[in-house]
C-alpha cells in the first residue's frame, strides 16, 4: 500500500486521521525552496565537521547532525510549524503534554545500504507499549527530493497496528517518495527504516520528532542548546524543549519551582500541575 499524500492545506484532524489509520502520511510542499536553502546554509558548517555513523544502524555512509535548536533559526521555525504541532497534538492528545524529542539532519550518502526496519519507540529500552498507545509522533522534512533510488525512507503503512518486534525485508516496505519541502509524518510504532541510496547524490532529511512529556528525550535538549542561547528563545519553544512539567508533579525544580523560571527568573510561573485533570484521569482509569 503506497503512502498517502495530503495537500499542505490539510487540517490537523485530516492529518491525524490518516496517521491513526496508516501510521504515516506525507504533507506536500510545506517548506519553500528559500527556507530549505537558508536551513542548509545555517547547518552546513556543522554537517561538514561531522563524521559518518560508527555502526550499521546509524549508517557508515550517513551523517547525523543534531543540536539544531542551537544551530539553526530556521530549524526552530520547522519545529514549531502550526500544521506539525497541530497534528502532533491530535496524535499524542491522550497524554497531558508532549515535548521535542529529537532534532537531526540525516544525510544518506551514495552506497549506503537499507537500514534495519525498526520502530522508533524501541529507543525506550524496548518497553512493550500497548498496541494503539502512541508515545511518539515524528516528522522527516525532505531537504532534497526523496526517491526510491536515493534512499527515501522505507515504511510499512498500517504496521502501527502490528505486533511488536517483527522482522521485515525491503520487498515488504514502501518508499516514502516526496519532493523537497514535503514532510513525512509517522508514529513511533510504525515499522520503517532509511532506504538504500543507489544514486550518486546525498539524500537529506530533517528529522524532528516529538514524544510524550513524561518520557525521556532521545536528544538531551538542555545540553544540546546552551543556556545562553536558550535564554534568547521564545517561551513556547522552551516549553516544547522540556522547560515545563510533563504531567502533575513531574519535572519541577527545587521547591516546586517552574522549570522555565530557573532559566528566566521572573518568567510566567505555573503551579505544581493541574490536580483536577490528574484526578479526572485517575477516575477514568478506575472506571475502565
Amino acid at each position: 500500500m503506497p503512502v498517502e499524500h495530503l495537500s499542505n492545506s490539510a487540517t490537523p484532524d485530516e492529518i491525524a486521521a490518516v496517521i491513526a489509520r496508516d501510521g504515516c502520511v506525507v504533507l506536500d510542499r510545506v517548506a519553500s525552496p528559500e527556507q530549505i536553502a537558508k536551513f542548509r546554509a545555517e547547518v552546513a558548517p556543522y554537517e561538514a565537521a561531522n563524521s559518518s555513523g560508527s555502526d550499521d544502524f546509524a549508517g557508515r555512509r550517513t551523517k547525523r547532525t543534531g543540536a539544531l535548536i542551537a544551530r539553526s533559526a530556521t530549524a526552530r521555525d520547522f519545529v514549531t510549524h502550526p500544521s506539525v504541532l497541530g497534528a502532533v497534538a491530535k496524535v499524542l492528545g491522550h497524554a497531558t503534554g508532549f515535548q521535542l524529542h529529537l532534532t537531526q539532519l540525516i544525510s544518506i550518502g551514495p552506497g549506503e545500504p537499507m537500514q534495519q526496519i525498526h520502530r522508533d519507540q524501541w529507543a525506550f529500552d524496548f518497553f512493550p507499549f500497548p498496541n494503539g498507545y502512541e508515545v511518539q509522533c515524528n516528522t522527516i522534512w525532505a531537504m532534497s527530493d526523496f526517491s526510491a533510488e536515493n534512499g527515501a525512507t522505507r515504511v510499512i503503512p498500517g504496521s502501527n497496528h502490528y505486533a511488536d518486534k517483527l522482522k521485515f525485508v525491503e520487498e515488504q516496505t514502501e518508499p516514502a517518495e516526496m519532493t523537497a519541502g514535503s514532510v513525512l509524518f509517522y508514529t513511533g510504532s510504525l515499522y520503517h527504516g532509511g532506504g538504500a541510496n543507489r544514486s550518486q547524490q546525498v539524500r537529506s532529511g530533517l528529522n524532528l520528532t516529538y514524544n510524550l512529556a513524561w518520557l525521556r528525550q532521545e536528544e538531551n535538549q538542555y545540553l544540546a542548546c546552551p543556556q545562553d542561547v536558550a535564554r534568547t528563545l521564545p517561551d513556547p519553544l522552551l516549553r516544547l524543549m522540556g522547560y515545563a512539567r510533563g504531567a502533575y508533579a513531574l519535572g519541577y525544580v527545587g521547591d516546586l519551582r517552574d522549570p522555565l523560571e530557573t532559566l528566566k527568573p521572573g518568567a510566567a510561573k505555573t503551579q505544581l500541575g493541574d490536580l483536577g485533570d490528574a484526578l479526572a484521569r485517575l477516575r477514568e482509569g478506575s472506571s475502565a
